[in-house]
């Protein structure tokens, strides 16, 4: 039985047939089971007459053979064709019959030949790394924010550079939105992130007071919940505050850490944003170097990795979603639909640039050792809080050993294609 090609590259379909004398004899096995299980009125526990047994529970006995057989014999035709599926068989055709052979259709997806080339060709891109004094001080600066101290202003009104510490209740003038609450907010006066109106009508309050106005917000906005609408607020006063800044000295970077001097804190802030900025242009030259290998080798893609592929991606979105808040019955009321059609573009070309590092791993005989592995295990089980032995026990029982294995690989090859590119 050779397998019926479908128009798609990546579609088969085989005819497979189970002999009849294996189908009785899983028929005979499971119509033993139900003798032993049923009970029948007019019959003890175990001694119900076989021809009953396959009378009464005929379509379930029946069920029980195809989902016994099917799998099993469907494995061993595909093996026999030097076929390897990537997506679970549409079984159709069903030919069930006493005393006959079991037969069926299978269609289901298989990877295409993939034929990489030209990935000793692509090159990098590695641009110099600069850190100026001035984005050092700036960090420096920020640091120096995350340090400053507050004291209570008591002897005079709040003017611009102080900060009153507020409650607030906000609602959208036009009735579009969710009202805004929030309790011990400090609002810089005549700071540069702070709305205009806020320091309009709270300059020159003292601790006590109330206000209520509009704020007017830009369609581009940062806060999506507020971009482009007017909100009407009601302001209380809690008190008022003065903020002080640490002098930047060597007293100030000893309170930092291990530093000795302001100097030292200086060059480990530079080192610092040198290696992310190395980092990141790495990262960014490796995303293009696996762009150019798919669009040097364009191949059709099984429709059942894509999908698997927008799950992932989904399920991704969806816990980050979760962790910042957004509560069980909003996620429920997405348009998932929406949401899977926007993700099948990036889905393929995740799921081209695997097969391609595989490839490209194949070829240059790309492993991953124990010792990585194990590296990996450790790491894992530090994060977690859990022995290394149960994250490896866990990881086995859901695959997630094996990928983690593809991961290091991909990471390796990546590498690899990155290095050769100088």
């Amino acid at each position: 039985m050779s397998p019926a090609e479908i128009k798609e590259s990546t579609k088969r379909e085989i005819a497979v047939e189970v002999p009849a004398e294996e189908v009785v004899r899983q028929t005979d096995a499971l119509i033993q089971k139900y003798q032993k299980l049923a009970r029948l009125p007019g019959f003890r526990r175990g001694h119900v007459p076989a021809s009953i047994i396959k009378h009464r529970f005929a379509e379930d006995i029946k069920t029980e053979v195809v989902e016994a057989l099917v799998p099993r014999y469907f494995r061993q035709e595909a093996q026999k064709q030097g076929l390897t599926p990537v997506s679970q068989p549409r079984v159709t055709d069903l030919h069930i019959h006493d005393g006959e052979p079991l037969k069926f259709k299978a269609s289901f997806e298989v990877l295409p030949e993939i034929k990489v080339e030209g990935y000793r060709e692509l090159r990098a891109d590695k641009p110099e790394i600069n850190v100026t004094d001035a984005e050092v001080d700036e960090a420096l600066a920020s640091v120096r924010e995350q340090h400053a101290t507050f004291s209570t202003i008591e002897d005079r009104a709040l003017q611009d550079g102080d900060f009153a510490q507020v409650s607030l209740d906000g609602k959208p003038t036009a009735g579009e939105g969710q009202p805004v609450h929030m309790d011990e907010v400090l609002v810089e006066i005549g700071g540069k992130n702070t709305m205009p109106e806020f320091t309009e009508h709270l300059r020159g309050v003292s601790a006590g007071d109330e206000k209520s106005f509009d704020v007017v917000y830009p369609a581009d906005f940062s806060d999506e919940r507020l971009a482009g609408k007017t909100f009407s607020y009601t302001v209380k006063v809690h008190s008022l505050k003065l903020k002080t800044l640490p002098e930047l000295n060597d007293d100030f970077a000893k309170e930092l850490g291990e530093f000795t001097s302001l100097e030292d804190v200086k060059k480990q802030i530079h080192e610092n944003m040198e290696t992310e900025r190395k980092h990141r242009a790495e990262h960014e030259a490796k995303d293009k170097l696996v762009a150019e290998l798919v669009k040097r080798n364009d191949f059709e893609v099984p429709e059942s990795l894509v999908e698997h592929q927008i799950d992932l991606r989904l399920e991704r979105g969806l816990r980050a979603l979760a962790a910042q808040g957004m509560r069980q019955e909003d996620l429920k009321k997405m348009d998932f639909a929406r949401l899977r059609a926007g993700q099948k573009d990036q889905a393929v070309q995740e799921v081209k640039a695997a097969l391609l590092l595989d490839k490209v791993a194949e070829h240059e005989k790309i492993g991953v050792s124990d010792e990585e592995l194990q590296r990996e295990l450790d790491s894992l089980a530090k994060q977690t809080k859990q022995t290394v032995e149960a994250v490896r026990a866990r990881l086995t029982r859901d695959g997630g050993l094996d990928r983690m294995k593809d991961r290091i690989r991909n990471e390796k090859t990546l590498n690899f294609l990155y290095h050769q590119s100088a």
